[in-house]
């Protein structure tokens, strides 16, 4: 049986049915394609069409990753045009989904699959791509220990890693040709999947330690060797290696930890936007925080740093932050404390008093006046009417964020939260939310994304060449972001939409180009930054003059 054309097997290079008809008897393809030729835009929109027709969104996924797989231009296209439709669907919260199907949904193999168990085949496996040093410039990695809130699913995390580098070209035209999506498969302690007969991952428990350790660092090894300018992002670590791992590689390569950075960064803006709101300065915030995981404690981390930015020593702000897990308040004689949240940790002496055993969350607030309250906690109605009242109490405009997602588990609903406070709480999610009516004004809910950031972060790292990722570039990433809701009224967001991703991620991307030249880590400075990053940008469509004409 004669082969399909290498033209149209390569999803880089198909065009389908756009393929003009000089190009078919060119490339060798006549016959092979129906009749008609079709512009890319009639293409996009009969996939439009195919994907609103799936059943759920689960099909809808997987539609565009069999999409993807045959046509990336088309697919970058539908998704560039229809984002904030179908960003759920590719990545947060519908992915969650794909991953946890992974096994049984595999149909073709996409991103750079590493195993622990043959840590020789690391330098083979990227080699196999046939990249240069100058042809990468973005790799999204993670070991899938903790999964947009779903726990450990071993070597099913690629997906994630596909969903989340979709962003990064929908949202920041990041170039799809130029990016990895790797999973370190170090095992699973999913019992599920170790028991699954069709599990596609390593059959053992999770690798932990030296042998851990060592497995990571040759891989970022390889990496630098191979792709000395490209950015890692690290995604979907667990606690105990996500904030290790940074800490331990932040200041010498070029890595980036969303889950601590992106969180904290969004967070940070949403914050910024709400002060510009109450008027009062970062150094008078009393921040509770509750979720001390990775995203929690990055949170706390981004906040303290701007309290100490407005003029308070790093042991008066860390002194205004509290954290608050599932075993109650941070207190430092606690056995369980992770070496990330102890510098959160209250003394006993200062909390004795507070409550019998544990320290609830409504405890702490009532005892803290806090005026910033954020959820990472994934504990659905954390955030209940009376925790609310006690904050409220004591705070004028309080600033109330429940970002854990999926939406079932989020602290608090917005609409609850206006009406306990009579329209005073200034609140964002983690998770698109429709606007709420309160006596006579329309609030429209901000949504915390942290595709508000990362994207654009990661397009000035590239176009700077940015030797490593400094705080002062996340600061002037979450300002970036911020600083686009030009007036904070009445009912107004505190982030702007999602629908102007692009030209919000131009606008960050930019930022941070000119903030690596200040921090001395930019290996290349345009002269003129905002053209530099718009060239930067990819834009989903197919080459020659004769692409998509009849």
């Amino acid at each position: 049986m004669t082969e399909v054309p290498e033209v149209l097997r390569d999803a880089l290079t198909n065009q389908g049915t756009a393929f003009s008809r000089a190009d078919r008897e060119r490339l060798g393809l006549v016959g092979w394609l129906p009749d008609a030729v079709l512009t890319l835009d009639q293409q996009a929109r009969r996939a439009y069409e195919q994907c609103r027709a799936q059943p759920d969104d689960l099909a809808a996924n997987l539609y565009l990753e069999q999409l993807r797989d045959r046509n990336e231009v088309l697919y970058h296209r539908l998704l560039t045009e229809h984002l904030t439709e179908l960003l759920p669907i590719v990545y947060d919260p519908t992915v969650g989904q794909a991953v946890r199907h992974y096994s049984h949904e595999y149909r073709s193999p996409r991103g750079v699959y590493l195993s622990i168990d043959h840590p020789e085949d690391i330098g083979p496996a990227l080699d196999t791509r046939g990249l240069g040093p100058e042809d990468v410039d973005l790799l999204v990695v993670t070991d899938s220990e903790e999964i947009l809130g779903i726990g450990d699913w071993g070597v099913h995390g690629v997906r994630l890693a596909v969903g989340k580098l979709s962003v990064y070209t929908a949202a920041a035209g990041v170039h799809p040709a130029r990016c990895l999506p790797v999973v370190l498969d170090v095992g699973t302690n999913n019992q599920a999947l170790l028991n699954d007969p069709l599990y596609l991952g390593a059959r053992h428990s999770r690798v932990t330690g030296e042998r851990y350790d060592d497995f990571v660092a040759a891989f970022l090894d390889a990496v630098a060797d191979r792709y000395p300018h490209a950015l890692v992002h690290l995604e979907d670590f667990g606690p105990g290696n996500a904030r290790r791992l940074l800490e331990a590689y932040g200041d010498t390569r070029r890595v980036f930890n969303d889950d601590l950075q992106g969180t904290g960064a969004i967070t940070l803006a949403a914050v910024m936007s709400a002060l510009r709101v109450t008027g009062t300065p970062f150094r008078d915030q009393r921040v509770v925080v509750f979720g001390a995981g990775t995203a929690g404690v990055g949170i706390a981390d981004q906040l303290r740093d701007a309290m100490i930015r407005d003029g308070l020593s790093r042991e008066q702000a860390t002194c205004r932050v509290w954290l608050v897990d599932r075993q109650g308040l941070l207190v430092s004689d606690m056995r369980e404390l992770r070496d990330y949240q102890r510098d959160y940790a209250r003394p006993p002496d200062e909390v004795a008093g507070w409550g019998n055993g544990a320290i609830d969350l409504f405890s702490t607030v009532r005892h803290v006046h806090p005026t910033i309250l954020v959820g990472t906690s994934t504990a659905a109605g954390a955030f209940d009417e009376r925790v609310v009242a006690a904050m409220a109490q004591h705070t004028e405009r309080p600033v109330i964020l429940p970002l854990s997602n999926p939406t079932e588990r989020a602290e608090a609903k917005p609409s609850d939260l206006l009406s306990w406070t009579g329209g005073r709480a200034l609140t964002a999610t983690g998770v698109p939310v429709d606007p709420v009516d309160l006596r006579g004004t329309r609030y429209v809910i901000a949504q915390a994304n942290n595709a508000l950031l990362y994207p654009g972060l990661g397009l000035g790292v590239i176009v700077a060449r940015a030797e490593r990722v400094t705080s002062g570039m996340l600061l002037a990433a979450a300002e970036a972001v911020a600083g686009q809701v030009e007036e904070v009224g009445p009912g107004t967001p505190l982030l702007p939409p999602v629908r102007d991703l692009r030209a919000s991620s131009a606008t960050v991307a930019a930022a941070v180009v000119r903030q690596a030249a200040r921090d001395g880590v930019a290996g290349r400075e345009p002269d003129d930054v905002v053209q530099a990053v718009q060239d930067a940008m990819w834009w989903p469509e197919y080459p020659g003059p004769d692409a998509g004409r009849a």
